[in-house]
């Protein structure tokens, strides 16, 4: 049940002549209407409305039928039905009524049928006559954001239908009794509801509380007006409850004949399944404000409801009160929640995080849900629009949250007849992973490789490779990663890497190679000057990956090897490759490798190199063990003669000891 609400109207000048006629022509329906129009009996005032406006239909009734007009728009736009009230507040302009508000109304209710360039064209023409209106600048606001929005790539939420909480008539404002998640609560004007006879209000059944169950395999079951003696003839519903789902607090509609219709908050007391009857929760002295939608904190100490009380920035606002010690606790959040408009249907998730409904904040139309999030220190709200498909050009509001970022909220989205009905949402968990293989030199598989990850958000993951070597691990956005991937008999290599701060799914790739303790491991992509020991601007990559892995592994200590191919004397290829193996040496010690861990050898021509698997697989001619010695490169045809010398020129690493500086 929305609470009623109230605005400011600019009246321009009426010429008195005008106003002659406009009280002569006021008959025994009109007062009927305007008097059901004040005591916000908006479906009967609609409906009286209408009859008289239809009856105006002479040339002089043209003043009175521009009047009747907007007074049925006023009537159509608080029953939510905007595109009703859009054509009504055109007809007043067209038979010139006078109130500047006209514009202004307009434009809320295109901008709420999703009419957003005709509702920019009927705010500028109000901010024309007001141009100091800051609801109608944010109105303004929110219609360019939507037009760009509709250009723009939606948010993740998935929302659709609840369709099993459903009936024909409204039902919104759900929330769930506590952290089991297994009981929804909502307000339905079900016409099973209590009571003989329709709202005056909204011309349909008196609302009820109804709640719904999860049967054992966890489906929701067929709503049922709740157990107790709560439900009455009279409107009931937007509930919260304490944490312990002992306390119901609700909001409820005062009627009287002697005064405008209003709403106040009661409590509830549960006793097994059934709720007792409920009793007023007295908030202040004031008897003439609204005071509703109650939202009880997480931790039970305060209840944050909506009111038009005095003290606050115009409209509804959202204030909180100590549950436990109300004198002097009556706090409004202040003016970055609140608005000249109406700030409603609060939501406490936790003490700094606040879900509320506006129509003073730019937004897509009708209300929207934005998100607050208190500062560090405690004196800042940033406030935040939840955007489509969460919010829509009607009025979207009453949010609840279940395990996640999952839950359901209210919306009148798509209702001709601006019925609001319960969606659910959720935001699909973001598959980012990185997922590779661990394996050797020669591209085997690792056998009982073991990978750690290490997140700066804290996180800290670790998984032995599967049999193929491959791994994979979920990953959180916008975080710095180290990976360390090791196994025995192997050194250690480390990779880091940011994954992307981007709301999509991902998936990274990386693979790690592992060097062997126990055999020479060649270093791909170092080479030499011809002829010459210089090492080429090209093995810079190559040479700083080896500088890092001993910096990775800093017990290990290695022998660099260079080996040349059969071409030259002994003597020459020997002095020249011990030359190139210290070139090496030189740039590990110049990149902060300790010498003593550190030998070079120069082997010329007198280690051939025995054909692997992963040469086999990229030279198919040269069979898998094959030792390419000259006798038997001398066999081979030119062209495989060069591919082999080509192999035997090569430099490598031997590891020669593993516990460098361990005692």
């Amino acid at each position: 049940m929305k609470t009623l609400k109230t605005r400011h109207i600019h009246i321009l000048l009426l010429p008195l002549a005008m106003l002659l006629l406009m009280g002569a022509c006021k008959g025994a329906k009109l007062s009927t209407a305007n008097e059901q129009l004040e005591r916000g009996e908006f479906f009967d005032a609609s409906k009286t409305y209408r009859k008289v406006y239809n009856k105006l239909t002479k040339r002089e009734d043209r003043p009175l039928r521009g009047e009747v007009a907007y007074k049925l728009g006023t009537c159509y736009r608080r029953l939510n039905q905007a595109p009703q009230a859009a054509a009504a507040f055109q007809n007043a302009i067209r038979y010139e009524y006078p109130d500047s508000m006209t514009y202004y109304w307009l434009g809320r209710s295109l901008q709420a049928d999703g009419q957003y360039a005709q509702a920019l064209d009927a705010y500028t023409a109000f901010l024309r006559l007001c141009p100091d209106d800051e609801l109608a600048k944010e109105g303004a606001r929110g219609c360019r954001m939507a037009i760009q929005a509709k250009k723009a790539k939606k948010s993740r939420y998935v929302v659709k239908n609840a369709k099993i909480f459903n009936s024909r008539r409204a039902d919104f404002a759900p929330m769930y009794l506590d952290k089991n998640f297994d009981q929804l609560f909502f307000t339905s004007t079900n016409e099973k509801n209590m009571g003989e006879h329709k709202s005056e209000i909204t011309g349909m059944k008196k609302s009820d509380i109804y709640v719904s169950k999860k049967d054992e395999q966890g489906k929701w079951q067929r709503p049922e007006p709740v157990e107790g003696e709560l439900n009455t003839d009279m409107d009931e519903g937007i509930v919260s409850f304490s944490p312990d789902g002992q306390t119901m607090y609700l909001t409820k509609a005062r009627r009287s004949p002697t005064s405008n219709t209003s709403v106040e908050i009661y409590t509830s007391r549960r006793s097994d399944a059934t709720w007792g009857a409920a009793s007023k929760y007295e908030i202040t002295a004031d008897t003439l404000s609204a005071v509703g939608h109650p939202a009880v904190s997480p931790d039970g100490k305060y209840l944050y409801f909506t009111s038009d009380m005095p003290g606050g920035y115009g409209g509804k606002d959202i204030w909180r009160v100590a549950i436990g010690e109300r004198i002097g606790s009556l706090e409004n959040l202040g003016p970055q929640i609140n608005t000249p408009g109406d700030e409603m249907f609060p939501y406490l998730r936790a003490d700094t995080l606040l879900y509320f409904s506006s129509d003073g904040h730019p937004g897509f139309g009708g209300l929207d849900m934005f998100k607050a999030t208190l500062n560090s220190t405690r004196d800042r709200w940033s406030v935040e629009n939840l955007g489509l498909p969460m919010n829509s050009a009607g009025d979207d509001f009453g949010i609840t949250f279940g395990p996640g970022e999952s839950g359901f909220f209210s919306s009148n989205r798509g209702d001709r007849k601006g019925y609001d009905h319960i969606y659910s949402f959720e935001l699909p968990e973001l598959k980012v992973t990185i997922s590779g293989w661990v394996m050797d030199k020669d591209e085997e598989p690792v056998p009982k490789a073991v990978i750690r990850i290490v997140g700066d958000d804290g996180s800290n993951q670790k998984e032995i490779a599967r049999d193929d070597g491959s791994f994979s691990f979920k990953l959180g956005r916008g975080v710095k990663y180290v990976m360390m991937a090791g196994a025995k008999g192997y050194l250690n290599v480390k990779q880091e890497f940011v994954s992307d701060s981007a709301e999509e799914d991902a998936d990274y790739a990386v693979d790690f190679i592992l060097a062997s303790i126990s055999k020479p491991q060649v270093v791909e992509n170092i080479f030499y000057d011809f002829d010459k020991a210089t090492l080429r601007p090209e093995s810079k990559q190559a040479l700083d990956e080896m500088a890092q892995m001993l910096r990775d592994n800093p017990n290990v200590t290695i022998e660099m090897g260079s080996h040349t191919d059969r071409h030259g004397t002994d003597a020459y290829n020997e002095d020249l490759s011990d030359r190139r193996a210290k070139s090496v040496v030189d740039y590990l010690i110049a990149a902060g490798i300790a010498p003593d861990r550190l030998k070079w050898l120069g082997y010329g021509e007198s280690r051939p190199k025995t054909v692997t698997k992963r040469i086999n697989r990229e030279f198919p001619q040269f069979p898998e063990g094959t030792t390419l010695n000259e006798e038997f490169v001398s066999t081979l045809s030119e062209a495989d003669q060069e591919a082999a010398d080509q192999i035997n020129r090569r430099t490598e690493f031997q590891v020669t000891s593993i516990d460098y500086e361990m005692f």
